[in-house]
């Protein structure tokens, strides 16, 4: 049986078209994903997220334990709030996920991990977990929703009282609390936002207390479009298992900078850097007509790669694309298409940011 979101209602209230995603009943659009998809670039959206889980980290050593677990440095974390994104690695510096962590205190943190690795993350970070003074708390009480898009601030303060004055200075990837609501100004569109998490029993009411204030929903086919658009990594399709940070672009979430910290993986890490990798992350813009589809086989002028991620952008009125290409890679590429080679544009990403095309 599938598992379905405290939302579940409201998106059968709104004509959501539910599909099975990674086990959750999830509304994959609400009539038109194009005009969904707009309506978070040109004014403000919200998404149901709350398939993805909440952990929380306390005790006298969950600092000393998350410098172990990832591969980015809590340490860097010194104001409350303050989030960081990285990568969780097995130890031969593949990823077992990528997430987000906020800092309360050295004492308290929290992550979110996605929604189809929930039971393997846990069980992994409890495993790691054995020998230091911490609790891992799944928090499975917790809904979440994701409101994003040139106005989505001005919406929630409108539909939320007392966020501004708790979210006004809020700067980008930075969390503040209210009462029980936990407000990120995080997101997976390439646009401003909140991700809101809060209490399973009071999202359905903040829910219509967004839609009051004119904020529309938003399925996961625009998520999507959204997130490929802003360049964004999807675990499972640019990242996984088999392919290390250094092979997925993600270099930059990376810290090497304490020899001293012997996170899980950084030795494997290590050694790839010493060889140096064959593979990265690159954009495609498709020159013609069509649209890029995941495992097509891109030739560039160093060889064989593949589409990680590919679909038609609604903002740029063309077919883009991310892939896995040899290291080097430039230039015009071809991509085969029901059996024709096809030539794009090889960049580099994001191809939209904040409702700007930057290719």
């Amino acid at each position: 049986m599938m598992k379905q979101t405290p939302l579940y209602q409201a998106h059968l209230d709104a004509n959501g078209k539910m599909v099975d995603f990674g086990g959750w009943e999830m509304p994959l659009n609400y009539g038109s994903q194009l005009e969904e998809h707009n309506q978070v670039r040109h004014d403000v959206g919200m998404f149901d997220v709350s398939h993805m889980s909440v952990v929380d980290f306390k005790g006298a050593e969950a600092k000393q334990f998350l410098r172990v677990l990832i591969a980015n440095d809590v340490d860097k974390l010194k104001t409350k709030g303050k989030a960081l994104y990285s990568c969780m690695l097995n130890e031969a510096g593949g990823v077992i996920d990528d997430l987000i962590v906020y800092y309360q205190n050295d004492t308290d943190y929290r992550m979110v991990i996605n929604a189809g690795t929930t039971e393997k993350d846990i069980a992994w970070i409890n495993a790691q977990a054995q020998g230091f003074d911490v609790c891992v708390e799944p928090k499975f009480d917790l809904a979440m929703i994701a409101v994003q898009g040139p106005n989505a601030r001005e919406k929630v303060y409108q539909a939320i009282p007392g966020t501004e004055e708790i979210c006004g200075e809020l700067k980008p990837f930075n969390a503040a609390s209210l009462g029980g609501l936990f407000i990120a100004r995080t997101g997976y569109t390439g646009e401003d936002g909140f991700e809101i998490m809060l209490p399973s029993s009071s999202a359905e009411f903040t829910w219509k207390m967004l839609l009051e204030a004119g904020v529309k929903p938003c399925g996961l086919g625009a998520r999507d479009t959204l997130r490929l658009e802003a360049g964004m990594s999807l675990y499972g399709s640019e990242m996984n298992e088999a392919v290390s940070p250094l092979e997925a672009a993600l270099t930059w979430t990376l810290d090497l900078s304490d020899k001293s910290r012997a996170f899980v993986g950084r030795d494997a890490l290590e050694i790839l850097q010493q060889k140096g990798t064959n593979k990265t992350i690159v954009g495609l813009v498709l020159e013609g007509k069509g649209v890029i589809r995941d495992h097509q086989k891109v030739m560039t002028n160093l060889g064989e790669g593949e589409v990680t991620s590919g679909s038609f952008s609604p903002t740029m009125g063309k077919a883009i694309a991310l892939a896995s290409v040899p290291k080097g890679s430039e230039g015009i590429c071809e991509i085969e298409m029901r059996h024709k080679m096809v030539s794009a544009k090889i960049v580099k990403p994001p191809f939209v940011r904040n409702g700007k095309i930057l290719v």
